[in-house]
């Protein structure tokens, strides 16, 4: 049996009386890359924002490496640390490039670091752009940067909203070959929100589907694409219109 990171059970997330959110029972398998599909608004980022602590939600538990957090419990800042997240627009600091994929070790009280620093750009392919300033950076530039600041991390779970969202073909590629790398040599378990079902595809070991701010279905990606269990999920894939 697989080894779970994640437990997700009987949560909801609602901000006043609009739930956005109701997942009962989701598990994350750790060393997976898990995929989350599905049209706007259905609560994809919300999931991403309760993996990643940012939020807590409103009822129910998220069990971490056997760690609880639910609406009374909130995670400590040692279990957060385990996790990063890049998101579709990242925020960046105004200052060199280095100094941002610096910014996280730093705030760990980790000094000294620039080997692992230029390692980390240099394999996103920015080394000869240590010294830049980030507000020069292009989209796929910037992306890249935020990716090599989450890798130096060093996390247990990289969670990825939109990782290659309105970026060139070849930025697309160099980004998934990274995240590919991350979690086959380092074992970092990945869940990532994405909008293109072929990248669904390509990426994922499962892929789960939400609709209407819930579940629809959640397996193994040649079942979901080829004999998804939930005629839903089977229009979806089609490219059919589902809400």
């Amino acid at each position: 049996m697989n080894k779970t990171i994640y437990e997700v059970r009987n949560v909801t997330k609602s901000y006043g009386p609009r739930c956005v959110l109701a997942v009962d029972t989701l598990d994350v398998y750790q060393g997976e890359i898990l995929a989350l599909v599905g049209p706007s608004g259905v609560g994809k980022s919300t999931l991403l924002r309760l993996l990643n602590f940012l939020e807590a939600p409103s009822t129910g538990t998220i069990r971490f490496h056997n760690e609880v957090i639910g609406s009374g419990h909130e995670a400590s800042l040692a279990l957060r640390r385990r996790v990063t997240t890049v998101f579709q627009r990242p925020l960046l600091l105004k200052r060199s490039v280095e100094a941002n994929v610096a910014y996280g070790l730093n705030l760990r009280g980790q000094r000294n670091s620039g080997q692992a620093i230029h390692a980390a750009l240099d394999e996103v392919g920015l080394g000869h752009m240590a010294k830049q300033s980030a507000r020069t950076l292009s989209g796929g530039e910037a992306q890249r940067v935020a990716l090599a600041r989450a890798l130096i991390l060093r996390p247990d779970a990289l969670l990825l909203d939109e990782p290659t969202a309105n970026l060139d073909p070849a930025n697309v590629a160099l980004i998934e070959r990274l995240v590919r790398r991350l979690n086959q040599d380092d074992g970092v378990t990945v869940v990532f929100v994405t909008h293109n079902v072929f990248q669904a595809r390509r990426m994922g070991h499962r892929v789960a589907l939400l609709l209407e701010n819930r579940l629809a279905e959640v397996a193994d990606v040649q079942t979901f694409f080829e004999s998804p269990k939930d005629p839903r999920t089977a229009a979806f894939v089609q490219g059919d219109m589902i809400y």
